[in-house]
């Protein structure tokens, strides 16, 4: 089967401000996108990626830790513990780096590719992942938990990075 090619979408990009719609239910279409993302993301080196990221305002992730791909169909953190700081980047602001505080363990329940729903906890990276790809859903950028000093320096960069874009 072929599928097609998606293309992310960059900073400044309207799609990736806009709250995502919930998924009635995960059917043949949906199956195809959460494929066609999958290889996007590999394409692109990342390890996760939402559906606003390639102009599909569903509340459609994947992610892809080391550990195997899956997919998050409507995610619900439900519960939050422990806390880390860490760098992230994203494939839709590429170039940019921002440290963010997140919670170190998760829990989330969602609805899976095979329209099964799925309650889990998730820790480190594979949390931290979540709740990066989480964000988009939301229309929240990793430049949203920048400081003040950071958002200086990279005024330039966003702006170059916006013109570019289009």
């Amino acid at each position: 089967m072929i599928t097609t090619k998606l293309k992310i979408r960059l900073y400044g990009d309207a799609c990736l401000r806009k709250k995502s719609v919930s998924v009635k239910s995960v059917g043949p279409g949906e199956r195809m996108l959460i494929k066609a993302m999958l290889e996007t993301m590999y394409e692109h080196k990342g390890i996760g990626l939402a559906a606003p990221q390639v102009g599909i305002n569903e509340q459609i992730l994947v992610i892809d830790v080391g550990d195997g791909p899956f997919a998050v169909i409507n995610p619900q953190i439900i519960k939050r513990s422990g806390s880390t700081k860490m760098e992230e980047g994203c494939l839709s602001i590429p170039g940019v780096v921002v440290n963010i505080k997140r919670p170190q363990k998760i829990i989330v329940q969602y609805l899976d590719e095979h329209n099964k729903e799925v309650k889990h906890e998730y820790e480190d990276l594979l949390a931290r992942a979540i709740l990066h790809e989480a964000d988009h859903l939301k229309g929240k950028l990793i430049v949203d938990y920048a400081g003040i000093l950071q958002k200086k320096k990279l005024k330039q960069q966003l702006k170059e990075l916006e013109e570019n874009r289009k």
